[in-house]
């Protein structure tokens, strides 16, 4: 008795053995992937020497709101409304829509599925064909009502790459959503810087304006005491128009800022006539976080996007890989079918149908194979981009903040500059109206004066659009709490015969 239950036991292995090498010998000859594959990597933050370029300086990461760090309250309002009303925030919101409806109907793929059909079709059948009398050469009505089922046993993680596929999708979708929020407020927020300078610089015009009547008139009276001929009231009336060109040219400009604001709250060009004068502070001391390359890649909203895309590559190489392996879907069929409508509901009726259906790829002339490059193409070409995104974004935060520190120092002697500046100018004046200088002392004085001002201006105007830049640069609050996606398309690839190397 024991040695049979020994026989069985063999027996029952040696059937199993035999039916794992056909299965393995029947693969082998199909399709398969052997010899695709990619060597690309993710780049990694530490893998760049940034320690003298981003130095840990124990600053803080920007809040969400870190635009309200400048103390305009209407700057606030105008961001409000361009993150309500833009027909840019809509097109991210409808590219998420999408992306999840996608997702949904990949995750349908990976469940049952059932179905209701009923057809009538009236039909003259061939008196000379396969169909046996009464039937043959008369005219009947065929009834068939089915309720079927249908679910892809899916072995090898076809219909599941592609779910994982679609749902990183839709992360990356609401990454590049919260890109789009970024940009938007970074351009609108600087736009705003824009027109504060506008304003700072139209005040300096204007005061210019005033020297050069003042200038004007001291020269009519000098010419009245011979002092001076028309050539210098000519020359001081040439002036004076050129200042009242450049403010008109400063009024000018400040209108376009003002429709450009307008547009990108996606408003009409009358909504920009309404906005006041930005009043906008010097902003919060400008400190670098601690071990920044590293926090960035979930900081900033275009890497985490570019990462998802990997991930969504990942599983669709993996997708791709599981279409050389057989597809099997067990289906099942139960109704009434019958010629005529009287019989359609009896018994007799009755029709049952359950089995599997198998696809097995044997020769498909390359098809599959070029499908598989394609997507390690895809999956190169999406690392290189989220390689090139990561770089990009070191080396602008670096530039940011060299240009900051650049900035303050500039602005320390521009101050001195100006203010040495304004006081020969009113030296000159002072001179010139006493009768112990000429005009063209005057007009040098003058045009350094103006000069030095406007520098001031742009200095700090430019350094507030640098530290606006480094908090966009910086992720603009933004954080990424989803899930670590997957790096690598070998890196978990289904289990079977045929391996890619």
């Amino acid at each position: 008795m024991k040695a049979q239950v020994i026989r069985s036991v063999s027996g029952t292995r040696a059937i199993k053995a035999g039916l794992s090498a056909i299965l393995v010998a029947v693969l082998s000859a199909c399709a398969n992937y052997a010899g695709i594959h990619s060597d690309q990597q993710m780049a990694q933050p530490q893998q760049f020497n940034t320690t003298q370029s981003l130095p840990f300086e124990s600053g803080h990461w920007p809040e969400a709101d870190w635009a309200a760090q400048f103390g305009d309250a209407q700057l606030k309002v105008l961001l409000e409304e361009a993150l309500k009303g833009s027909p840019t925030i809509a097109q991210a919101r409808a590219r998420i829509a999408a992306a999840q409806a996608y997702a949904e109907s990949a995750n349908a793929s990976t469940m049952p599925r059932v179905d209701a059909n009923y057809s009538l079709m009236r039909q003259q059948f061939s008196g000379t064909a396969g169909v046996p009398p009464p039937y043959a050469g008369s005219w009947q009505t065929q009834n068939s009502g089915l309720l079927t089922a249908s679910y892809d046993l899916d072995l090898w993680g076809k219909n599941r790459e592609a779910l994982r596929a679609a749902v990183s999708h839709v992360q990356a979708s609401a990454a590049d959503a919260e890109v789009v929020k970024l940009t938007l407020a970074t351009a609108l927020t600087r736009t705003y810087n824009q027109l504060a300078r506008l304003h700072l610089l139209r005040d300096i015009a204007e005061q210019e304006v005033e020297r050069r009547q003042q200038i004007d008139r001291i020269t009519a009276g000098r010419i009245a005491t011979g002092l001076d001929t028309q050539v210098e009231r000519k020359t001081a009336q040439a002036n004076l128009a050129t200042a009242h060109s450049a403010l008109a040219e400063l009024n000018g400009s400040s209108l376009t800022t003002r429709y450009q604001l307008a547009a990108l709250m996606g408003e009409g060009p009358d909504r920009g006539l309404a906005i006041a004068r930005p009043v906008l502070g010097v902003g919060d001391e400008v400190r670098l976080p601690d071990n920044l390359p590293a926090n960035l890649v979930s900081r900033r909203p275009d890497i985490v996007a570019a990462r998802w895309r990997v991930d969504a590559i990942t599983h669709e190489v993996k997708e791709a890989k599981a279409e050389f392996y057989p597809d099997i879907n067990l289906r099942a069929a139960i109704g009434l079918d019958s010629f005529g409508f009287g019989r359609f509901l009896t018994a007799a009726s009755r029709t049952v149908n359950v089995g599997p259906a198998i696809h097995l790829p044997i020769f498909d002339a390359g098809a599959l194979r070029a499908q598989l490059k394609g997507r390690y193409a895809d999956f190169d070409d999406a690392v290189a981009t989220y390689n090139q995104t990561l770089i990009s974004a070191l080396n602008s935060v670096a530039t940011q903040l060299a240009q900051i520190r650049s900035s303050d120092a500039q602005i320390a002697d521009a101050q001195v500059a100006q203010q040495a500046a304004r006081q020969a100018d009113d030296l000159a004046i002072t001179q010139y109206n006493g009768g112990l200088t000429n005009q063209l002392t005057v007009l040098n004085a003058d045009m350094n004066a103006l000069q030095a001002d406007q520098a001031v201006a742009n200095l700090l105007m430019n350094r507030r659009d640098q530290q606006i830049t480094l908090a966009s640069a910086l992720g603009g609050g933004y954080f990424d709490t989803s899930s670590e996606p997957e790096r690598s398309p070998d890196s978990a690839a289904p289990s079977n015969p045929v391996t890619a190397r």
